[in-house]
């Protein structure tokens, strides 16, 4: 692939009471990004962190900050995450659009759509643009290929290879093709998060992605320098 092999490493699974040393073993070990999951209980089963820990980690590393927004209403919030200090900011497709019946209730997930309101994310895009960060478009694993009216206006895509609000959880291959089909019209970048591991990654660049988002395969390995290395031999 003629793009470069990012490697962005979540936090979701750091020791948050070592956050600081944590930091400096993702700057140590050659990560290329700190990835920022940011859940609030409504869009995903999960609560995890806010603006506070963004502004905290811009203040120790000039790592940039890969922030997804997995919340509702990603509109309040994309500026306020920009001033916070990220570099990247990935909203979500799934609350852009109709959702399916079976997700449209609290408490009712993955969140799922099948088509987007165009006019409304590309606010959103230019929302984040304006603040001289990258704007990311994520996909749920249930959420098709929805994004080719966007290529020209997104920086980058996130495919999600995991239904999102845990980690450690087993890669979905679903989202290989939907990278495949995005690379085949799209020059920009194409992220994938969940499940990445010596066994994934390879198909994951195979199919156009380049930038690999991992949590427990870097934050688990005994050796995450090696980790990284290994991801990027994979260019």
């Amino acid at each position: 692939m003629s793009k470069e092999l990012l490697i962005s490493a979540s936090i979701l699974s750091a020791d948050f009471a070592q956050l600081g040393n944590e930091i400096r073993k993702c700057e140590e070990a050659g990560v290329d990004m700190i990835h920022i999951d940011v859940m609030d209980g409504h869009f995903v089963p999960n609560i995890t962190i806010g603006l506070c820990i963004v502004e905290a980690v811009r203040k120790i590393t000039t790592l940039p900050i890969d922030t997804h927004l997995m919340i509702e209403n990603p509109w309040e919030y994309v500026e306020k995450f920009a001033d916070s200090g990220s570099d990247y900011i990935s909203v979500h497709a799934e609350c852009y659009g109709q959702r399916r019946k079976e997700c449209r209730g609290y408490g009712e997930y993955p969140k799922e759509v099948d088509q987007i309101d165009m006019e409304k994310i590309r606010k959103d895009i230019i929302k984040i643009k304006n603040k001289n960060a990258k704007a990311f478009v994520v996909l749920n694993p249930g959420t098709p290929m929805c994004l080719t009216d966007l290529v020209d206006d997104m920086d980058g895509a996130l495919m999600m290879s995991v239904n999102p609000g845990f980690a450690g959880q087993k890669f979905n291959p679903a989202a290989l093709g939907k990278i495949a089909e995005l690379r085949a019209i799209f020059d920009g970048d194409i992220s994938i998060d969940g499940g990445i591991n010596e066994q994934t990654a390879p198909e994951a660049v195979k199919a156009g992605a380049n930038i690999l988002a991992t949590a427990s395969y870097f934050f688990g390995a005994d050796n995450p320098k090696q980790a990284v290395e290994y991801l990027k031999s994979l260019r």
